[in-house]
C-alpha cells in the first residue's frame, strides 16, 4: 500500500484527474509535500523522546526519595532500637596453673669404678644388672709383686723394731751408769772426764733412741702405704645401686694409674631417680623448690611419680631462655629406670592473678584488643592485654574482674556506652 501510495504521489495531478484544467504549480505542490509530513514527524519523535526522559528523571528523583526516606526511617529505628545481645561470665583462673612439659630421667648417682692397683682379676663377684649395697666386695685382683713387698717391708720393720729395743737398752745402761757415776764426781772421788764421757754417752744414746724410733715410724708409713695400696686390689662398691656396666672379666690384667687406670665398672644409685626438665620463660618465675611434680611415663601408663621441686639452677639459659629444673623421685622398687624420656607436670603458682575471656569477647581494632562489658544495661568497651590464648578461651591479665559478664560477638554497629539488652533465650554463657 505504501508503494501505491508513494507511486501515485509522483504521478502528476493531471495524469489522475484528467477532467481537472491543468494546473502550473502542480509540480511544486508535489515536491514539497513529502517535507512537511517529515518535519513534522521528527518533531513528534524528539517531543516523544523528551516526554520518555522527563518521565525516567522524574521516576529517579521520585525512586531516590523513597529511598532517603527509607533510610532516615531505619537509621531513627536503629538509634531507638537496644540490641539483644548474648553475654559470658568471666572466670577467675585458678592460683595454680598446671604446665606439662617433657624431661629426662637420670639416676641419682653415677659412678665409674677404675683399677688402682695393677694386677690380673682373680675374682669377679658381679655382672651387668646385679644390685649391689655399699662394701660390697666387686672383684678383687691378684698382686703377687705387691705381696712381696708387704712381707719384705714387715721384715724390715721388725729389724727397725729389734735396733729399736738395741738402742733403747743402751741407753738405759747409759743412763744407770751416769747415775751411779754423778754423786761420784761430784764429792771427786771419780774424775771429771769420766763424768764428762758418761753424760755425753746417755746423750748419744738418748739420740740413737730418737733416729730408731723415726725409722720404725718411717717404715711403718711404708708399710701402711703398701697395704693401703693392697686394699685397692679389692674393688668394692661405693654405695647402694645397680651395676650398668662391666668392662673386665677373670684373668683381664688392669692398670692402676690416676690418670689411666681402667675402668671396671659402672654403679647407679636408683634408689632415687633424678628428673631434668628445663622449664621457658613464661612460667619460669613462679618455679621454686618445694613445689609439687607429677611424673608421666608413657610406656607405664598406670603409673604416677610425685615428688617435689628438689633444685633449680637459678638462671635462665640464654640460648633457650630456659630454666634447668630437677625433681627428686622416690624409686624404692626401681619402677622408673634412668634415661627415658617423660612428661613432668609442674603445678606452678601465678605471680598476678588472670582472668578467662572467651574468643568471640574479644573485639580487634585500631584501638587494640577490647572486650565490652555489660554494665547497668550498658555496653563498656575495655581495653584488656593478652597472657595466653587456649583458642576457644583467652587469658588477659587486665581489664576485666571476675563475674562480669562481656558481650560475645558484639555488633558492628554497638558503640561505647550504648543500651543493650540480655537475650532471654540463651542463658548466659561462662568464660
Amino acid at each position: 500500500m505504501n508503494d501505491v501510495r508513494a507511486h501515485r504521489d509522483d504521478v502528476p495531478i493531471r495524469d489522475l484527474q484528467d477532467d481537472r484544467p491543468a494546473d502550473p504549480n502542480a509540480e511544486f505542490v508535489t515536491a514539497s509535500r513529502p517535507k512537511a509530513r517529515r518535519r513534522w514527524g521528527g518533531r513528534l519523535l524528539a517531543l516523544v523522546a523528551l516526554l520518555l526522559l522527563a518521565g525516567a528523571i522524574a521516576f529517579g528523583a521520585w525512586r531516590y526519595y523513597q529511598r532517603e526516606q527509607q533510610v532516615t526511617a531505619t537509621a531513627e529505628q536503629q538509634r531507638g532500637l537496644v540490641p539483644s545481645v548474648r553475654v559470658a561470665t568471666v572466670e577467675a583462673n585458678p592460683g595454680i596453673v598446671s604446665v606439662s612439659l617433657p624431661g629426662t630421667t637420670a639416676a641419682f648417682a653415677t659412678t665409674g669404678i677404675y683399677a688402682r692397683a695393677s694386677g690380673y682379676i682373680a675374682k669377679r663377684n658381679v655382672d651387668i644388672g646385679d644390685r649391689v649395697k655399699a662394701g660390697d666386695l666387686l672383684a678383687e685382683l691378684s698382686v703377687p709383686e705387691l705381696d712381696d713387698q708387704i712381707s719384705q717391708n714387715e721384715a724390715l720393720l721388725n729389724q727397725l723394731n729389734a735396733a729399736l729395743e738395741q738402742v733403747q737398752a743402751n741407753r738405759d745402761l747409759a743412763q744407770v751408769t751416769w747415775n751411779r757415776d754423778q754423786p761420784l764426781v761430784e764429792k771427786g772421788w771419780l774424775t771429771q772426764q769420766q763424768g764428762t764421757i758418761d753424760s755425753q754417752n746417755l746423750k748419744s744414746q738418748e739420740a740413737a733412741v730418737g733416729v730408731a724410733k723415726a725409722n720404725v715410724a718411717a717404715q711403718e708409713n711404708q708399710l701402711r702405704v703398701l697395704r693401703q695400696n693392697r686394699e685397692y686390689a679389692r674393688v668394692v662398691a661405693p654405695f647402694d645401686g645397680v651395676v650398668t656396666q662391666r668392662n673386665v672379666d677373670v684373668g683381664s690384667f688392669v692398670q692402676g694409674n690416676t690418670t689411666s687406670g681402667t675402668f671396671l665398672f659402672e654403679v647407679m644409685q636408683n634408689a632415687i631417680i633424678r628428673v631434668f626438665v628445663f622449664v621457658p620463660q613464661d612460667a619460669a618465675f613462679g618455679v621454686a623448690p618445694g613445689i609439687d611434680a607429677s611424673v608421666h611415663v608413657p610406656e607405664l601408663p598406670d603409673r604416677d611419680f610425685s615428688g617435689k621441686v628438689t633444685r633449680i639452677s637459678d638462671a635462665l639459659q640464654s640460648g633457650t631462655r630456659t630454666l634447668l629444673t630437677e625433681i627428686d623421685l622416690p624409686n624404692p622398687d626401681g619402677a622408673l629406670p634412668p634415661g627415658v624420656y617423660c612428661v613432668i607436670e609442674l603445678k606452678v603458682p601465678r605471680k598476678a592473678p588472670t582472668f578467662l575471656v572467651p574468643a568471640e569477647a574479644i573485639i580487634f581494632n585500631s584501638n587494640g584488643l577490647q572486650v565490652a562489658v555489660v554494665s547497668d544495661g550498658k555496653a563498656e568497651f575495655r581495653k584488656v592485654r593478652e597472657t595466653r590464648d587456649y583458642g576457644t578461651r583467652v587469658e588477659v591479665d587486665s581489664g576485666v574482674k571476675a563475674g562480669e559478664q562481656v558481650i560475645l560477638n558484639p555488633p558492628v554497629t554497638l558503640v561505647d556506652g550504648g543500651k543493650v539488652q540480655l537475650r532471654t533465650d540463651t542463658p548466659a554463657q561462662k568464660g
